[in-house]
């Protein structure tokens, strides 16, 4: 019997692919697995017991990446389940930016008791006049789920659409369309792009990655779109330069006091996955990723851990074990086993920066003191036994 607890609301679609072998406790002390969307846990407690955290989105500021790794708790997230809902809003904030539609929605509230609102609207339309985005140079940063849904989109919609990712993976490369011209140097999507979106992971190397240098490159009517991560924006320099009008907008999903109501800026209050369909999925998603690893030991869309999987178990016992990623690790483990007269029917490990992931499938049970040798072996984090 496996026990989960939530730190904030999940979609019940998701919970209910839990089987009867599962239980919801409010306890996370208590807790195997852990779901999470916006809660904090930086200050929280992790208990001994907690095997793994489920983020139903894809940011993972949240969780404390490192803390959990330390203690051999596996962090999931949701690629992908909330990129259609985020792709969306991109173009919803591309219209808003382009024609000003705001304004024109401000205008008929403000005169809603003008009897002839319809003739004066006519005299005052061209002034929330805009421009269209078919024909124009669509920049987009990052080709990742979302980057290649919002890519092949604009190609539909009549864009020139060029695509700057050094690590686009194969997946991607394969979804994205031919249409697409692909820019090895990014300063060619500052120069060239009337619209540049960007859709990066916030990372030492991605940070405020859109600065003053690159805002310079850029013309004096683009529009840059952030829905990835406020902190990708050097947004001090970006209000400066929309206030003397060195670029036309800025469009964000993230509030804050430097953005919210600064000249040219259009901010929404952090929507890019609020729809009943991105919540859906990304619960349904996270859910599978936490049985797969609680009964099998697969490790699938882990940001702390190597993504490592070999199906389901078709032998006697498997042993699942979190180390650190250092040499003769995996000849420890073996010579373990081996000692202890286990046959070892198949094997596999991972690594990912300074962690790593090991799942061994034997011909026979494993006995509790060959899992308490596992266990003090130096560098070992955590050792399960799944079957």
């Amino acid at each position: 019997m496996f026990k989960y607890n939530c730190l904030n609301p999940i979609a019940s679609v998701g919970l209910e692919l839990f089987s009867g072998d599962y239980v919801k406790t409010n306890d996370m002390n208590d807790a195997d697995a852990v779901l999470v969307r916006s809660a904090s846990m930086h200050d929280l407690d992790l208990p001994d017991g907690l095997l793994a955290v489920a983020r139903a989105g894809a940011g993972v500021n949240n969780i404390p990446l490192d803390k959990c790794a330390e203690k051999g708790i596996v962090v999931f997230n949701t690629p992908g389940a909330n990129a259609n809902g985020v792709k969306e809003l991109v173009f919803a904030g591309m219209f808003y930016a382009s024609r000003d539609i705001v304004g024109g929605i401000d205008w008929c509230l403000e005169n809603q008791n003008d009897e002839n609102i319809a003739k004066t609207a006519e005299k005052q339309k061209k002034n929330f006049a805009g421009t269209e985005i078919a024909g124009k140079k669509l920049g987009v940063i990052g080709l990742g789920a979302i980057g290649v849904l919002v890519a092949n989109a604009a190609t539909h919609m009549g864009m020139e659409v060029y695509g700057y990712d050094p690590y686009i993976s194969v997946s991607a490369a394969w979804n994205l369309s031919r249409s697409v011209k692909h820019i090895s140097n990014v300063d060619d999507i500052y120069r060239e792009c009337d619209y540049i979106t960007i859709h990066v992971p916030l990372l030492d190397s991605t940070k405020k990655m859109i600065n003053a240098e690159a805002i310079a490159l850029m013309k004096p009517t683009a529009i840059v779109l952030n829905f990835a991560r406020d902190l990708l924006v050097d947004e001090e320099a970006m209000v400066d330069a929309l206030a003397a009008g060195k670029i036309k907008r800025y469009v964000s999903d993230f509030p804050n006091s430097t953005t919210v109501g600064a000249k040219g800026c259009i901010v929404t209050p952090h929507l890019g996955a609020s729809t009943a369909e991105s919540e859906d999925n990304c619960a349904i998603m996270a859910v599978r990723e936490i049985r797969d690893f609680l009964e099998n030991g697969n490790i699938v869309h882990s940001v702390n851990f190597p993504d490592c999987s070999m199906a389901a178990c078709m032998t006697a016992g498997r042993i699942g074990i979190q180390h650190r990623n250092a040499s003769g690790m995996l000849s420890r483990f073996t010579t373990i086993f081996g000692d202890a007269g286990i046959n070892i029917d198949g094997m596999a490990n991972k690594s990912k920066g300074d962690y790593a992931y090991a799942l061994f499938d034997v011909d026979s049970s494993v006995p509790e003191e060959v899992i308490e040798r596992l266990r003090s072996v130096q560098g070992v984090l955590k050792v399960r036994k799944i079957k």
